[in-house]
């Protein structure tokens, strides 16, 4: 029995006339497909895969060429060549060991167990031409990556390998033999680095190797300066502790001529001026929001008036479960994840007017589900459903809204409100200086914000110095013996 189209016929569970590997292959992706939120890979689109893969004589699905994945993008359909690259993404973390990995520049975050925030699971380190400097950043950074203390973000990740291009491509140029030789370096060629970072934050000039988004050549900061010195000190320090600089030959005097990052740059947002502030919460301006930018009502006004009324961070809004609301004494509570600083299941008190919009939202998203599966959610399912759930391969509930979604919504609704540039982080800071002005201290901003310390909550006084104000209203009136005593 032959399918249409020359190939045998599909048996269920079993790819036909595959080699044993590449057929576990395509089974394991399936496997792992649905264990991911995701929506639907078209079986025909997979048999199709099978069948270009038998025709061609492929063993294993990491030998396929890219002029092969053109012709599959032809032959079958541009799908396939996604699914294609799903799979084997998926099978390289098993296919590659961390040595070999470190052979040939780069970083399997799953190799240890992590997945950083908003990257890839791989960080490419072949930019970085001289291998003794390559392999020295490959081991801090797994190193990181197996500390109890690794970050859950890429930024120390972005950072070191922004370090490590920057000082490769300047020994590339201007170092004997590149660079390559570790022993030819002196301490005048770390003092040219320096200085050549100094004049580019100065002049304002492009960096020597990162690159933006886009390949959009970077420009050299006193914040990217600061954060090049600041890691290459640390990583150079680092191989002089652990005696690795002695085996390399790398003179003292190299890593030594390394100067400190100084005090790095760090600018709080200002909290929303008046108007702004009375523009960004009218109901007017509320319901052209919601029907403008959010036409399917997925919560973008709700969202919003949250993040005002409360001062939560966005990612703490959107992220919240459907069962975070709760009544203790009368008096209505949120709880939610303040994962940024690694406090769980926090519980917030909040107004009765937010406590009735969330409700509401409870509500609509439970609706929601139950027309997608003909069925309401078990008290499993309900545990694990998000409060604003994403309609994109969802069918559980389980993701929610993306920051990027929400902000750009709020972003084009800022834009035709026509009063300047404006973020919903800049909420947090208004709700920060109204509590301080009206008598809270620091410990209460600490404890009712979600900060780790009162030093991050510093920021906020600049513009609260009451006993300050009293004074200065004092300064800015005549005196006693002026004609009008009193007067501003």
């Amino acid at each position: 029995m032959r399918e249409r189209g020359g190939g045998p016929a599909a048996r269920a569970g079993q790819p036909p006339g595959l080699y044993p590997l590449l057929r576990a292959e395509i089974k394991w992706g399936m496997f792992a497909y649905t264990q991911r939120p995701h929506g639907r890979w078209e079986l025909v689109t997979l048999q199709g895969l099978a069948n270009f893969a038998r025709e061609h004589g492929l063993r294993s699905l990491t030998d396929t060429s890219p002029e092969e994945e053109q012709l599959l993008r032809k032959v079958v359909s541009r799908e396939a060549v996604h699914i294609l690259r799903a799979i084997t993404g998926w099978l390289h973390p098993l296919y590659v060991t961390p040595s070999e990995t470190r052979e040939l520049g780069y970083i399997v975050t799953e190799h240890f167990g992590r997945k950083l925030t908003g990257r890839a699971v791989r960080i490419d380190l072949t930019g970085i031409s001289q291998r003794w400097l390559r392999d020295l950043i490959w081991d801090h950074l797994v190193a990181i990556l197996r500390s109890p203390g690794c970050p859950r973000s890429g930024g120390t990740f972005d950072d070191m390998r922004r370090a490590g291009l920057e000082l490769s491509t300047f020994l590339e140029i201007h170092a004997p033999a590149g660079g390559h030789d570790p022993r030819t370096l002196t301490a005048e060629h770390m003092h040219q680095f320096v200085a050549d970072q100094r004049q580019r934050e100065r002049d304002g000039l492009i960096s020597l190797a990162a690159r933006g988004v886009r390949g959009k050549p970077s420009i050299v900061t006193a914040n990217t300066r600061q954060r090049v010195f600041h890691r290459t000190r640390r990583l150079l320090r680092g191989a002089l502790e652990s005696g690795e600089a002695e085996r390399l030959g790398l003179d003292r005097a190299f890593i030594a001529a390394m100067p400190a990052s100084g005090r790095m740059v760090s600018r709080s947002r200002q909290p929303f001026a008046d108007e702004v502030a009375h523009a960004l919460a009218d109901e007017a301006n509320l319901r052209r929001l919601a029907a403008s930018y959010d036409p399917c009502d997925r919560g973008l006004r709700d969202a919003w008036e949250t993040i005002i009324a409360t001062g939560r961070r966005c990612g703490e809004v959107l992220h919240l479960r459907l069962d975070c609301l709760g009544r203790y004494g009368g008096l209505p509570m949120l709880w939610h994840d303040q994962t940024k600083v690694g406090n769980y299941d926090q519980a917030l008190r909040i107004p009765e007017r937010i406590h009735q919009i969330l409700e509401a939202r409870q509500r609509k998203t439970l609706t929601l589900f139950e027309a997608r599966n003909n069925r309401p959610p078990t008290a499993e399912e309900r545990a694990q459903m998000a409060l604003f759930p994403t309609n994109i391969r969802n069918r559980d509930g389980r993701r929610p809204l993306s920051y990027k979604w929400f902000h750009k919504g709020f972003k084009l609704w800022i834009d035709e409100l026509d009063i300047g540039r404006w973020v919903p982080h800049q909420a947090r800071h208004s709700l920060a200086t109204s509590l301080l002005r009206a008598g809270a201290s620091l410990t209460h901003v600490r404890r009712y914000l979600g900060h780790v310390s009162e030093r991050m909550a510093e920021h906020y006084i600049h513009l609260t110095q009451s006993d300050l104000e009293d004074v200065l209203q004092h300064v800015w009136v005549t005196g006693p013996g002026s004609a009008n005593p009193g007067e501003h």
